[in-house]
């Protein structure tokens, strides 16, 4: 059950990043909402101030907090934080947007996002995470507005999270801006209207909005090196011969494996380790190459079976964009926030 869950999250969430017609004929068909936006009731909105609207905390036991075997989670004292916002875990018809309480969401984000998304970010800064009211899997593939609208909703729980975050959790202390799929579209426009151009722009470590298309415009500088600081990365992992959906060209694309966005091809021996959480850790050195192609990161080969969930077809790792770099990331964010404390 689980796994055909996972399928259909990732599949939606395709659906919007790259489009293909056999995607949004699926969610069509499957996963529509019966009423329009303006005929649901939104849920209850979040309350910041309670602990169990947060999916991670520094104080409390999470599975951001999960590392590899040798790598140590920083302190709860650290000097930087990051606030990640997860991707869409809720994959029903029932209605546009997620009802806070919904368990099978909650546990999604809890058992897949935290540890093979969030967590990469735990050796460098204190790990939050909110809950927000994420529109529903239907929204990516929505023409009619309604989708738009969730979003919509979905972002202002996303912003108001982030304020709280900076009030009450934050104060004046540099942050990493961080999130995949849905999550990265929020992240993507908290740039684009609250952080660039304000003071809040200095205080950014670097941001990380991956899995989705991101285009620039957002007014942050592109990261061009591996400790470059106040820049961004993103990234959408594709094999050598899948295809994409639409046109990509004026995506950004930052190859994990050396942080560059020159197009240059890094080999295998640069991938210090992709890893998988499942029932024990699995890390993995040199289990892929990369090379960013018309603004999509190709990769040649993957050398292991712990990648092999084809959601949206052959060769299309969009579910593996942190899992595969897993060590590069996490060595990346260590690097650049050493950096700009080093500025300070």
């Amino acid at each position: 059950m689980k796994k055909l869950i996972f399928i259909l999250v990732m599949l939606a969430v395709a659906g919007y990043v790259f489009r293909g017609p056999l995607t949004f004929m699926l969610m069509r068909i499957n996963l529509k909402p019966d009423q329009t936006f303006a005929e649901t009731t939104a849920p209850t909105a979040p309350d910041y101030a309670n602990p169990a609207h947060w999916a991670a905390l520094p104080d409390k036991q999470d599975n951001a907090d999960l590392t590899p075997p040798g790598i140590e989670r920083i302190d709860e004292n650290a000097g930087v934080d990051v606030f990640f916002i997860h991707p869409t875990t809720y994959y029903t018809s029932d209605s546009w947007n997620q009802p806070l309480d919904h368990a099978e969401a909650n546990e999604f984000t809890d058992e897949q996002v935290l540890p093979n998304q969030a967590a990469v970010f735990n050796s460098c800064c204190r790990v939050f995470a909110p809950r927000y009211r994420q529109a529903t899997l239907f929204s990516f593939m929505d023409d009619s507005g309604d989708g738009e609208a969730a979003l919509e909703l979905a972002y202002q729980d996303v912003s108001e999270a982030f304020d709280y975050f900076l009030t009450h959790y934050s104060h004046d202390r540099p942050f990493v801006l961080a999130g995949h799929s849905q999550g990265a579209k929020h992240a993507d426009r908290l740039l684009a209207e609250v952080i660039s151009g304000t003071e809040l722009e200095a205080r950014l470590v670097a941001a990380y909005p991956v899995g989705f298309s991101i285009d620039g415009s957002n007014g942050i500088a592109v990261c061009e090196t591996p400790t470059q600081t106040g820049c961004q990365v993103t990234w959408n992992t594709l094999g050598a011969e899948a295809e994409t959906f639409g046109d990509p060209s004026s995506d950004i694309c930052v190859n994990p494996l050396h942080w560059r966005n020159d197009g240059s091809r890094a080999d295998f021996a640069s991938n210090l380790g992709g890893v998988t959480f499942r029932d024990e850790f699995s890390v993995e050195p040199g289990v892929t190459d990369a090379q960013c192609i018309d603004g999509v990161l190709r990769v040649s080969e993957v050398r292991s079976d712990n990648y092999s969930a084809m959601m949206f077809g052959d060769g299309n790792y969009h579910v593996y964009d942190f899992s595969l770099f897993h060590m590069n990331i996490r060595q990346n964010a260590e690097a650049r926030v050493a950096a700009y404390l080093s500025e300070g």
